[in-house]
Formats: C-alpha cells, sequence, structure tokens
C-alpha cells in the first residue's frame, strides 16, 4: 500500500524509474499511444496488481523487472488504451445471436432463405423470432406479411429490424396479437397499411410491442449467455468499457448473475428506462433499482430516454415535415410538459441522463430540457449524453458545450451507405443534409465528445467507426468514384481516437480510473497489429486487436501476439 501511495502523490518517481516495488507484467520496446492529455508517446509499461505503475523509455522500465516478473517484448507494436463504448446494447445483441440472426441477409431472397433454415431447425419453437433486417432492403422499408407466410405458415414470425425501431411480423403473428384492419395505431407508434388499410406486416416504434409481448420473453438463462457472449466479442475488438443503452430490471439480474461468476470482464453503465406512459410513477421503481443492482463492475446510475424514433420510416421529430409525407415532421414522444420536469428531478436525483435523439426537434427539446434542469438545480458535474444525433440543426451546435453535454455520436453511420442514399435524402432534401452528423461542427465549439457503436444495429467495431469519422467514407472500401460525405465534418484521428477513450471514460464518470495509459490507472489497454498514425485511414478497420488487457490481466490474445519474450 505504501508502495502504491508513493506512485499516486509522486507520479515523477515513476517517469524517472525510480520504483519502490517489482512489476508483475511488463511490455517494453512497443509505440504506445498513452492518451494523456499531452497526448504523448511512450516505450514500455510496468503493471503491478492491475495498476499501471510506469509508463515511459525502456531504459526506465528496467527497475520495475524482477524474478516472477513476466516481461513481454512489443517489438515496436502499436499499444494505446482499451475502446469504451459510450452507446450500445450488447445483452440484447448477444441474446439475438442466439435466434434468427439476419445480419448477413442483404436481399429479400436471402433473409427469407435464413428465416426458413431457422424455422426448420427449430421444429419446436412457439415462435420464430430474429432480428437485424436492413431497412433499405425493402420499398419504403416496408415488407410484406405474404412473404412470410409463405415460408412459415404455421407459427407466428417476428422479426425486428436492425435500427429495432421497426418489425416485421406475419399474419399468424398478427392473428395472435389480435392486430387487424380495424386496430388503431398506439400513442408513438405506426401499423403500415395497405391502400385498403390492411396490415402490411410492417409495424414502427411502439406498435411493435403490440406482438412482441405476446412472443415468449428470454429466460434468465439466455440472458446470461447473451451477456457473456457479448462480452466476449466485445473483448475481442478491445472494449473493457461501455454504456448499455437501455435495460430492464430482468437484464441487470443477468448482470449480476454474470458479476457474480466472473465473467463481467468490462465496466458497464446501465441505462434504465424511462417509459413515457408513467412519467411520475416511475420515480421509485429508478431509484429501487439503482440501489438493488449497483455491482464491482456495473452500476444502474443512468436512465435513458426515447425522446423520437429515426428517420428513414419517419418517426424521427423533426423542425420541418420531411418531404412527400404531407406535413408529417414526426412527433416527440416526450412532448416538453412531460420530458422537463422528468429530466429535472432525474438531475437533482443525480442519475445520469441518457437520451436517444435522432431528429433535430427531438434534438433541441432534449437540449432545453437539461438547460432548464441546469437552471432549476444549479451547476453539478452530471455529464448527461445524448446519442445519435443525426439531423442537428446548425443553431443548436453551439449549445452542447455550453450546457454541456456529451455528443455520443455513431460515427460508422456517417457515410453515403443506403440508408443515407435511398431513405433519408429523399425525406430530408440538400439542405437539411448538410448537417446529418456533423461530428466536426461539434468538435469545434470545444464540446467534449464520446463515441459508441449502437451493435446490434451497426457494427461493434471501434476501429470501423474511427475509420469513418476520419474518412466519412464506405469502411469496406470506397469505390474511386465515390466522394466523402460532407468531408468538412471529418475528424482527425486523435479526436477519433480520443472520444472512443478518454473522452468515453469521461462520459462513465471513470476518466480518473481508465481511457488513458498513465501510472494510477487500470491497466486497460489493447496491442494493435498496425500503427493506426503509420497507416492509411482507409486502412483502420483493416487493423486487428492482438491482445485486450482489462486490470492487467488478459481477456483476449490471438495466440502469436506476444513475439519473443524478454528478461
Amino acid at each position: 500500500m505504501k508502495s502504491l501511495i508513493t506512485l499516486l502523490l509522486f507520479p515523477g518517481l515513476v517517469a524517472a524509474g525510480v520504483s519502490t516495488s517489482k512489476a508483475d507484467l511488463v511490455l517494453q520496446h512497443g509505440k504506445i499511444y498513452t492518451m494523456d492529455a499531452a497526448r504523448s508517446w511512450a516505450d514500455s509499461i510496468a503493471i503491478t496488481d492491475g495498476q499501471i505503475v510506469y509508463v515511459g523509455d525502456d531504459s526506465g522500465v528496467r527497475s520495475w523487472i524482477a524474478d516472477g516478473t513476466r516481461t513481454i517484448d512489443l517489438a515496436g507494436r502499436f499499444v494505446m488504451p482499451s475502446f469504451i463504448d459510450a452507446h450500445v446494447h450488447p445483452l440484447s445483441a448477444g441474446v439475438e445471436l442466439g435466434q434468427c440472426a439476419l445480419t448477413d441477409a442483404s436481399t429479400l431472397e436471402g433473409i427469407l432463405a435464413t428465416v426458413k433454415q431457422y424455422a426448420a431447425e427449430h421444429p419446436a419453437l412457439a415462435w420464430v423470432l430474429g432480428s437485424n433486417w436492413q431497412l433499405p432492403t425493402f420499398r419504403d422499408a416496408n415488407p410484406r406479411k405474404e412473404w412470410l407466410d409463405a415460408i412459415v405458415p404455421d407459427r407466428p414470425v417476428l422479426l425486428t429490424s436492425a435500427d429495432g425501431h421497426s418489425a416485421w411480423a406475419n399474419s399468424k403473428a398478427l392473428e395472435i396479437a389480435g392486430v387487424t384492419r380495424s386496430t388503431t395505431d398506439p400513442e408513438d407508434g405506426r401499423i403500415e397499411r395497405s391502400a385498403g388499410g390492411e396490415p402490411t406486416g410492417t409495424l414502427r416504434e411502439s406498435a411493435i410491442d403490440l406482438v412482441y409481448k405476446m412472443a415468449p420473453a428470454s429466460t434468465l438463462e439466455e440472458r446470461v449467455v447473451g451477456l457473456r457472449r457479448a462480452v466476449r466479442i466485445m473483448n475481442g475488438f478491445g472494449i473493457t468499457g461501455f454504456h448499455d443503452a437501455s435495460v430492464t430490471e430482468d437484464e441487470l439480474k443477468a448482470y449480476a448473475e454474470v458479476e457474480r461468476t466472473g465473467g463481467l470482464t468490462v465496466r458497464a453503465i446501465t441505462a434504465l428506462y424511462a417509459d413515457p406512459m408513467q412519467p411520475v410513477e416511475q420515480i421509485e421503481r429508478l431509484k429501487r433499482l439503482r440501489r438493488q443492482y449497483h455491482g464491482k463492475y456495473f452500476q444502474a446510475t443512468a436512465v435513458k430516454i426515447f425522446e423520437d424514433g429515426v428517420i428513414e420510416p419517419a418517426t424521427a421529430a423533426l423542425l420541418k415535415p420531411y418531404l412527400g409525407r404531407d406535413g408529417d415532421a414526426g412527433s416527440l414522444n416526450w412532448e416538453p410538459e412531460k420530458l422537463n420536469p422528468l429530466v429535472a428531478w432525474l438531475d437533482r436525483e443525480q442519475f445520469q441522463v441518457h437520451f436517444h435523439a435522432i431528429g433535430d426537434r427531438a434534438i433541441r427539446a432534449s437540449l432545453t430540457a437539461l438547460e432548464e434542469a441546469r437552471r432549476a438545480n444549479g451547476p453539478r458535474d452530471a455529464r448527461p449524453l445524448i446519442a445519435h444525433l443525426e439531423l442537428i440543426d446548425p443553431a443548436d451546435i453551439p449549445r452542447f458545450a455550453r450546457i454541456p453535454v456529451i455528443p455520443v455520436f455513431q460515427p460508422i453511420w456517417a457515410y453515403a451507405d443506403s440508408y443515407i442514399t435511398e431513405l433519408t435524402v429523399p425525406k430530408l432534401g440538400p439542405d437539411r443534409m448538410r448537417w446529418v452528423y456533423p461530428l466536426g461542427s461539434i468538435h469545434q465549439t470545444g464540446a467534449l465528445m464520446a463515441m459508441g457503436s449502437d451493435w446490434s444495429v451497426s457494427s461493434v467495431n471501434p476501429l470501423e467507426g474511427i475509420e469513418v469519422a476520419v474518412t466519412r467514407q464506405d469502411p469496406e472500401g470506397p469505390r474511386a468514384s465515390d466522394r466523402p460525405f460532407y468531408p468538412e465534418e471529418r475528424l482527425d484521428l486523435q479526436t477519433a481516437l480520443a472520444a472512443y477513450t478518454i473522452g468515453s471514460a469521461f462520459a462513465s464518470f471513470r476518466e480518473k480510473e481508465t481511457g488513458s495509459i498513465e501510472a494510477g490507472k487500470s491497466a486497460d489497454l489493447i496491442v494493435l497489429s498496425r500503427n493506426l498514425f503509420e497507416i492509411s485511414p482507409a486502412e483502420i478497420s483493416e487493423v486487428k486487436v492482438l491482445c485486450t488487457l482489462f486490470e492487467g490481466k488478459s481477456v483476449y490474445e490471438v495466440p502469436e501476439w506476444a513475439g519473443p519474450t524478454a528478461k
């Protein structure tokens, strides 16, 4: 304990290589990007009891090496802090991987073949449940129930879209749920219908629940298996921390069980779902869940507010109407008269507010609610988050730094894919498209930025998102004729890496514990196959994680990563 106190109070001793104890693990001869305030580089790291005790040059680390110290020659490999995903849905993603996964099916024929095969291989399942069909696969993002009826006529089928804001049901599922042409749209939801008023099989937003509530819920065992699966996948991509962006109490039980049995090799902030149907009644429930579910590696300290939907099916809330939709501008899930008092209460009770806001009206309403909370409750280090931020009115961009609010972008969306070209441009037009995913403009205000993936909506690999943040082009390789998507909104590599490490650590209230490679911090770091600063930005997504350390212990590694050892 004396040696640790010395290190924390006198970090200069560490930099100079003057040690008061020996290290368990030493990594040397590397190119280590520390992500400290100066964005400095180092050659070596010494780790004891899961903490970093030395960062500096190779000569200074020698005094930390003794009998029993494991030493690894990095042979010039690139090392940086591990990633923290500030907006992701790992538990549900892990559960979905055990169901009918449609991620790799890019055509109607491919989707139907996958569903048919899954149904045949699981004849005992009462329902066929699946996820991750892509909206642009279908005209107007509107698949038909008859297509599913042709391959699974005798069992209910319910398939959620990749973004989670639409679902596709067959006739059997609609029948069980009692959804007919006479069923009215629920509040904040929409049943897509044919010209004659018949449900087509596509459900939007809260209308999904009409059918989903009839399907069997996942069991605790399935949720535990799903979370373990997700954590392994995330560790493999260099992630050792995240914000689970919306959880139920059943899901919190799975977190508690995985931590109890030693499988939670991440630090997680979980966001409790705020029900717009119970703006006041849920307050005691939220406080109880925060008290009850508070482990070493996960805490239920945030609250998720879905302020709107998404632009592609026109459920996001806009300041001006969608093109071609007869004055429809979408709607807020929480109107200001309900939203502002809730946010002020959450802020006063020291919950971290975590918004989903896609459209410019929803973003403005979220910012205003947070501004009102600051005015009502006075100064506080609240660190509220607004995630997604697709269309931001330029007048609102300076407010992020002023309030302040942490913008949490999903940078992997910021290029001209089919979602943008086929579903977004026709609904917004060129003038508004200029302000879609304005990462660079937000950064220029001085707002502290975090990043996330929104997995399973999109790839969980941070390096893909970082590449898009820097290039604004397809990470799978743009065609020669492709221009970057509003290149003035690109970020430099340092800024993008910071957002996925120290920025997301700050968003987690853990910047003093992790997010950079500094003495006194947890040894959460990754070794990569290539130096990100020495390659073309278009190659960033091709880089592989060789090893992930969490509290100094390997939670992922490829067999050949360490190279020769040295003593």
